[in-house]
This record gives C-alpha cells, structure tokens and sequence, in this order.
C-alpha cells in the first residue's frame, strides 16, 4: 500500500507515526517532512499547497491513500482534484471545507441547523462592525472569517481593543484576505473541549475528547498561539455529553452540510465551550487539530488507518467502533522565542538519546529540518512532547521532564498544561492519585 501524507507539521509527524503502525508494510510518503518525518517516509520535494504538481505527482504514483493534514489545501480543494484523478484522499472537499475556511458561512449554516453558538454578526466593511461593538460592549470575540493558521480570534476585554482589533483586521490586514470579512461574536463562559469525529458523511465515529490551551502564558496568559499543548482523556466529556454533542451538534450539522450540496466525508473538529445552557460551537475545523492529535492518536489501540481507507474510497462507518487505551496522555509544545510573532529559524536541536526509546515519551517535530549540521528548528511551535501515563499527573510529568531535557536556544514552553484536570482528579489528603480512564 502507497500512503501520501500531504503536511509537514506536528499533526502529520502524529498521523504518520499513527498509519505507520498501523500498516508497518506500507509505503510511506510526506510532503517536505520535517525533521522528525523524515526517517519514517519519502519526500516529495512539492509544497503541500502545489495542487496542481501534488494531484499529477499522486497519480502517477498510483497512491492508495492520500491523507491530508492542513486546512488550506483542503479550503483550495486538493480532495477534488486528487479525486478526480483516481486517488483516494482522506479530507473534505471544497465545499466542505468552507466550515472552516469561512467562519461566517460555518455560523450561517449553524443558524440554519439550529446548532447552538455564540450569538453573532458578520461584516465586510470596518464602520458597521465598529458601530455593532460600540453598541455591545465587551468582553466580545472578533474574528477574521478566512484562514489565519489558528491565530484569527482575538478575545477583546474592553470595546476599544475590540475596535483596534476589527481595524488591525479589515485596514491593515494583519491576517491579509482572511480579514476581509469579520466576525464579531458574543463572549461565551464556560471550559472547552475539542471533539474529533470520523465521518462517512451521515455516520459518525467520535475520538477521545481533548483539551488544548491556546494563550502562549502560563496561566491561560498573553496571545493566543496555535496552541500549546493538550491533554486527553478530559473528565468533563462524559458519555451522556458526547451523545448531545452528536445529536444537537454534530448530526444537524452533517444534515445542514449535506442540504447545501457539501456532504463532509473526512474529520470534523468541533471546538467546544461548555456553557450553563450546553455545549455551544466556539469553531468547527474540517481536518485533525495541531496539538490535539499529539494527545489523541497514542491512546487510539485500534486502527486508524482501516477507517480513514472507508471514508476515502467512499465507503461507510457503520457498525465500526474505536478501541482506546486505558491510559491518559499530555503534550508540552516546544515554542521559539518570539512565537506566537516573529521567531528565528535554524537553532540547532539536541534530543537526548534515550528519549526515543523511552515508551511512554513520545516526541513529535511541527517546525524542524534537518540540516547538514543536524536537526534544527524551521517554525514557531517546534516540538509537541507527549507523555503516557496511567494518570494526568504521571503523564504530565513525563511530558514536562522531558521537554526540559531538550535544548535549543530561546526555547519557550508552558509548565501548566492540564492544570484543570489535574484539580480535578487531585485527590483528598490521604487519598491514592484518581486515574481517568
């Protein structure tokens, strides 16, 4: 079997290292690996957003399964064109991606769906949207509604950053065309949750639920970044949460998608906020979530690899289930200094060497290349650092004592991911650590 992993980020390292498992006899290729990628597959010197040379190059390759991992060569519609040649690729097509790569057509089509959100307006032009702030006070989100690599939602505390933000947006085109059309929601309260959900289009196969954190700070503190680490399992996503979250979220949105002429085959991530009156949408993405695969993928002790060839080749789920481990894992990512604005590049990486044999420590590269010189960093958030463990406290720990062992200069990481599931399972003075199962 000839598998394409098309990305080169933490996600793609987590889903190649995952596929590769599952199918140890299987041939594996990745767009520009990284540096971690790199001895698990070929490259393909073609940029993951070249459809036109990725599509040819698949095809004459006569490759079984193309996964996609990134969110713009699926909003550009690399699924349609590989498709259209013969190969089976895994992600949504086109339209379907507009649940991600426009936001305001995603709240639309909540709206119509009756899928609960936070309520909203959209605008196109700076002075309207800056009227509607000025009469709805803050806090209040705004976000730009095209695609800003997960920094494009800016939580304002007070209206006139909320101002400064729409004119950062829609003036100076700080996340360029994204921002050419905004979104400015209502502030929801509440924790959040990130729900993957395989889907054949109708039938849906749910993930463990994880938790990422977005501020670069301890502390949930300073801008939000792509995201800086995550934890599964979260002891908030009980059984009786996930089947409201398929029967008011994710079903009417499948329908919604499939009415407008988009039926979603592929992964659909919901992000979630947990609020007094029920999970409400705070964003849906149509691919895997960067650094919640880290988390999600080693507890998954069934094959992956199985289901995503299902839903590619356009088959069904039906009647396939998911076996997990009863275990808890926790991702630190590794920033560069400067992250999440301007950082350095080519900062040479030192790895022990009994991290990788070390079972319960996995390390997954995002922005990293090898050089002549050795591995170096290539990108903002530089390596996810998971730990395994039969508790949040043990995994944590790992994936924190591992991260401190790993040099590059400026380094930059949070000490406190899952500092809300660790309260808690804390136990009663006295009392033996809760494990979550």
């Amino acid at each position: 079997m000839r598998i394409l992993i098309i990305g080169n980020g933490g996600r793609e390292h987590t889903l190649l290292w995952k596929l590769a498992k599952d199918r140890p006899d299987a041939e594996f290729f990745a767009t520009q690996p990284n540096g971690g990628m790199a001895p698990l597959c070929k490259g393909v010197e073609i940029a993951p957003g070249d459809l036109e040379a990725l599509t040819g190059w698949a095809a004459a390759r006569q490759i079984d399964l193309a996964v996609v991992g990134p969110e713009a060569p699926l909003a550009a519609g690399i699924v349609d064109r590989l498709r259209s040649k013969g190969v089976p690729a895994f992600g949504p097509t086109q339209a379907a991606a507009r649940i991600e790569s426009s936001k305001a057509y995603a709240k639309d089509l909540m709206a119509k769906a009756g899928v609960r959100t936070a309520a909203y307006a959209i605008f196109e032009e700076l002075a309207p949207a800056q009227d509607y702030i000025r009469e709805k006070g803050a806090p209040v989100v705004v976000k730009a509604s095209g695609l800003a690599a997960g920094k494009g939602a800016l939580v304002c505390e007070t209206v006139q950053e909320a101002l400064d933000g729409a004119r950062m947006m829609m003036e100076d085109r700080a996340f360029g065309e994204a921002g050419r059309q905004i979104v400015v929601e209502e502030f929801m309260t509440g924790e959040e949750l990130s729900v993957f959900a395989l889907t054949d289009g109708s039938e849906v196969l749910v993930l463990l639920p994880a938790q990422d954190h977005k501020r670069i700070g301890d502390g949930d503190t300073g801008p939000n970044t792509g995201g800086m680490g995550a934890y599964a399992p979260v002891g908030l996503a009980t059984p009786e949460l996930i089947e409201e979250v398929i029967s008011t979220i994710l079903r009417p949105t499948l329908t919604a998608l499939a009415e407008d002429g988009a039926e979603f085959r592929g992964l659909l991530y919901t992000g979630l906020m947990l609020t007094d009156e029920g999970p409400s949408v705070v964003e849906f993405n149509c691919r895997f979530g960067d650094p919640e695969t880290q988390v999600v993928l080693p507890l998954l002790d069934s094959s992956l690899l199985d289901l995503l060839a299902e839903v590619a080749e356009g088959g069904s789920l039906a009647g396939r289930s998911l076996r997990w481990k009863n275990a808890c894992a926790l991702t630190t990512v590794m920033a560069s200094e400067g992250y999440p604005g301007s950082y350095p590049k080519g900062l040479p990486i030192a790895i022990p060497d009994d991290l990788r044999d070390d079972p319960d420590v996995l390390v997954f590269h995002a922005g990293t290349r090898r050089s002549e010189d050795g591995l170096v960093t290539s990108g903002g958030r530089v390596l996810a650092v998971t730990g395994l463990g039969d508790s949040m406290a043990s995994a944590g720990d790992r994936s924190r004592a591992a991260a401190a062992r790993i040099q590059f200069d400026g380094k930059r990481s949070r000490s406190d991911i899952g500092w809300r599931e660790l309260a808690r399972c804390s136990p009663a003075p006295g009392a033996g650590q809760v494990k979550r199962a």
